[in-house]
């Protein structure tokens, strides 16, 4: 009789099933990982997205005035759009922007700007000199009896008539009052009372900060204790109290 064969039991022939191709795995996991190891050591911190200008606001000095908090008086110390929007906090206290709060301040406004979330007239299309026209559009497709009214922003001196449709801009934030008076921020209405005019102003897209009383929150109690102790002490020199 010939040599019997070795018999492989099913456990023994599901481990080394199991355990091979793990085994044979394991040089290409750690290869990978500590390729990703040198490319995340390489790799180049993310350049800053510089966020187009617009008709609105064009450049550096027009953007630090519509956010306001004295800003514009540091539009000279950026001698670009692109810095405008690169500076890091750091680089911006070098430049001398104080206090700390406003470099905050004009940090987050530029992130709003990047995400396009302009404030009042961002989106006007039509601007000449810091200044945007807006008249009332009637369309009366679906009710000619009763049209329906739209603000849109339209070349300077032009009429809705005379402007191109592809031209015509709907604008956000203004509304048609009564047959055709605009309401809105900042419109001022023209002379042939057609419409408004909206222009850059100081402040314009400005955050207002709260009102503190009594040095706000945190000193409050403090600040009101020692008044009430001062208060308490004239009145005993006027002979009011004893």
């Amino acid at each position: 009789m010939g040599a019997l064969k070795p018999v492989l039991r099913p456990q023994v022939l599901r481990q080394a099933f199991l355990t091979q191709p793990l085994a044979a795995a394991r040089p290409t996991i750690a290869a990978a990982f500590v390729s990703a190891r040198r490319a995340s050591s390489t790799s180049q911190p993310a350049v800053p997205q510089i966020p187009a200008p617009t008709a609105f606001c064009p450049d550096v000095a027009t953007f630090l005035k519509l956010i306001g908090r004295g800003l514009g008086a540091h539009a000279s110390k950026f001698p670009s759009w692109e810095s405008l929007f690169s500076l890091e906090s750091d680089q911006l206290r070098e430049l001398g922007i104080e206090p700390p709060r406003s470099r905050r301040y004009l940090i987050q406004w530029r992130q709003r700007f990047r995400r396009g979330e302009f404030g009042v007239g961002g989106e006007f299309r039509h601007v000449q000199d810091g200044v945007a026209e807006l008249r009332v559009l009637e369309h009366d497709a679906t009710n000619p009896a009763n049209p329906k009214k739209y603000v849109v922003n339209v070349p300077l001196g032009q009429s809705v008539a005379e402007t191109k449709p592809e031209d015509l801009s709907r604008v956000q934030g203004y509304r048609v009052n009564g047959a055709k008076t605009i309401v809105g921020p900042h419109a001022l209405p023209l002379k042939s009372g057609e419409g408004v005019r909206v222009a850059v102003t100081e402040g314009m897209w400005e955050d207002k900060r709260g009102r503190k009383i009594d040095g706000g929150e945190r000193r409050r109690t403090e600040i009101r204790y020692k008044k009430g102790v001062q208060e308490r002490r004239e009145a005993r020199e006027r002979g009011e109290l004893r």
